[in-house]
């Protein structure tokens, strides 16, 4: 399966630190293994999955999608606004 990564997930991913990323990557083998490990949304987020884990001490929301044999990575970050942000985001897109 093919793994592409949005530029704001990108972004953000860009400033972990490398354990953090190491982290990342294992949650990211986790979903590939499982493609609906996270939990699906309904209404305007409608096709985005959400997994949540942890990453140290601070908990991270992943959203992502599957499109065609393609796992869509979306948007990482913490709990503090962030289906908001993720609305804004794919409505902009």
């Amino acid at each position: 399966m093919k793994v592409i990564q949005s530029p704001s997930f990108a972004r953000r991913v860009k400033k972990f630190h490398k354990d953090r990323k190491k982290s990342l990557d294992y949650h990211i083998k986790k979903i590939l293994e499982n493609l609906k490990i996270g939990e699906e949304k309904k209404g305007d987020l409608q096709g985005v999955f959400v997994y949540k884990f942890k990453l140290k001490t601070q908990q991270y929301l992943l959203a992502y999608r599957i499109k065609k044999n393609t796992l869509e990575l979306i948007m990482i970050g913490t709990l503090e606004n962030y289906y908001r942000d993720l609305k804004q985001y794919l409505q902009n897109i």
